[in-house]
């Protein structure tokens, strides 16, 4: 062979290579899994963190978003969320209730009805899903025609009560059972777990079709989906997860601040704590702390139950904090208005950093930097009153009180005296003698009650 023909046949080569290296990089196997763990009660911060992390996954081109869940339930709103987010999510959504010992109850049962696929660890069980609202439900109306005598004598079941209850209860009972329609699973436990809070293990759960699969883990999880077919939308996708690089999205430092905060139980001793608060400021106005505390714990109440949006709450903390702090300087109140507006001040500002696109995000370094320099400013405020209180008195009648005078004549009992370039009338209980040092005592309207200095 010649050795342009070598060339040439080298260029083929190489040629293929670069044509075929795109194609066994693109096999099955080589796509990306987001994983994403919830192991709280459901509320704004976990919506918000699973949220973030399906879009993230949906923009990243991921094959698939895995839920590690395991909770007790949560707040129906933000359940709802959740649900909507994964309805409307370009890739599929894979729910698994783990590790053994968890649970999927209440909140959790909705969402793996949603999933496009459920799957249960050995040990965990599902369901338990009546609503509940928050502080217990109210006593049954007596008046209500609807309830029976021989109705009121037998125990209580989920579903009854009042009626509101019911609307709340028949409400999810239709809403669990849309999604078991919309997924392919029982309905008839759906029903059951909202409205006699049955539950189920997760070996009977996959027997009666209200999961799909057995699996310890996120490995086994993905190693029994691959070549699995799952509907998306009007068409079907089948999963190429065998593999795939798992990328995990951890909770950052605010949303695991704000899961406590936002905790139902944590949420609801919030707006107790405001309530009562305001109403103690109100039957004692101007003691300050417990309007100070009401007003911060009512506002992060109300956000954590979500009444007010994130980007309320957080505002609404920012503006009470900046008057608080504005209102130290005018209002005295030992540092209570001051230290709780910066409270409120960086509690509101962490609220509203709820975006990471860049250039919209709030700056920690600022907010940080006004916080610091409002709590030096406070503290400086604070020491220089507690400076000023120490000072003697330079004016008025207490100037005088233990200031020395000097007496302008002989005098026993009634005499005069001069301080300060100017004479008063003096009373002294021993003899003095003219230009002896005295001690003013007290003063008594324009007569200065004195002693001698020795």
């Amino acid at each position: 062979m010649s050795p342009l023909s070598r060339r040439i046949a080298l260029l083929a080569v190489l040629a293929w290579v670069a044509w075929i290296a795109p194609v066994t990089h693109a096999q099955p196997g080589s796509g990306t899994v987001v994983v994403v763990e919830i192991k709280d009660a459901i509320g704004p911060a976990t919506k918000e963190h699973f949220l973030t992390a399906l879009q993230h996954a949906e923009e990243s081109g991921a094959e698939l978003l895995v839920l590690v869940l395991d909770t007790p339930g949560g707040l129906d709103a933000a359940m709802r969320d959740m649900i909507q987010g994964i309805l409307a999510s370009r890739i599929p959504v894979a729910t698994l209730v783990a590790p053994s010992g968890a649970r999927a109850a209440s909140a959790g049962t909705f969402i793996l009805y949603a999933s496009h696929i459920a799957a249960m660890a050995p040990g965990t069980n599902v369901g338990a899903a009546t609503p509940v609202p928050i502080g217990g439900s109210p006593p049954a109306d007596e008046n209500d025609p609807s309830a029976r005598d021989d109705d009121k004598q037998k125990p209580k079941a989920p579903g009854d009560g009042s009626a509101s209850d019911r609307k709340a209860v028949n409400d999810a009972i239709a809403y669990i059972r849309s999604l078991a329609d919309l997924r392919g699973r029982d309905s008839e436990f759906a029903e059951e777990a909202v409205r006699e809070a049955a539950s189920l293990p997760a070996q009977k759960a996959l027997e009666r079709g209200v999961n799909d699969l057995i699996a310890t883990d996120v490995p086994e999880l993905l190693e029994a989906l691959d070549g699995r077919e799952v509907k998306l939308g009007r068409e079907a996708r089948r999963l190429k997860t065998k593999g795939a690089v798992v990328e995990r999205i951890e909770m950052n430092w605010r949303t695991s601040l704000l899961a406590v905060l936002t905790n139902p139980l944590v949420a609801y001793g919030l707006l107790i704590i405001g309530l009562y608060g305001l109403m103690f400021e109100g039957y004692n106005p101007g003691a300050v702390l417990p309007g100070v505390i009401g007003a911060i714990c009512l506002l992060l109440g109300l956000y954590a139950l979500q009444v007010l949006s994130v980007n309320f709450a957080g505002l609404a903390l920012v503006v009470l904090g900046v008057a608080m702090m504005i209102a130290e300087f005018f209002v005295p109140s030992h540092a209570v208005l001051g230290l709780g507006g910066l409270v409120a001040f960086v509690i509101g500002s962490v609220i509203l950093m709820d975006t990471d696109t860049p250039g919209f995000e709030a700056s920690r370094g600022l907010i940080g930097g006004i916080a610091t320099f409002a709590g030096i400013a406070m503290l400086a405020t604070m020491w220089m009153a507690m400076r000023a209180r120490r000072r003697p008195v330079v004016t008025g009648a207490e100037q005088l009180v233990g200031d020395l005078a000097e007496a302008v004549s002989d005098f026993s009992g009634e005499g005069q005296v001069r301080i300060y370039g100017e004479q008063w009338n003096a009373i002294s209980r021993v003899p003095v003698t003219r230009g002896q040092r005295l001690r003013i005592d007290r003063v008594d309207g324009l007569t200065l009650h004195v002693s001698p200095k020795e």
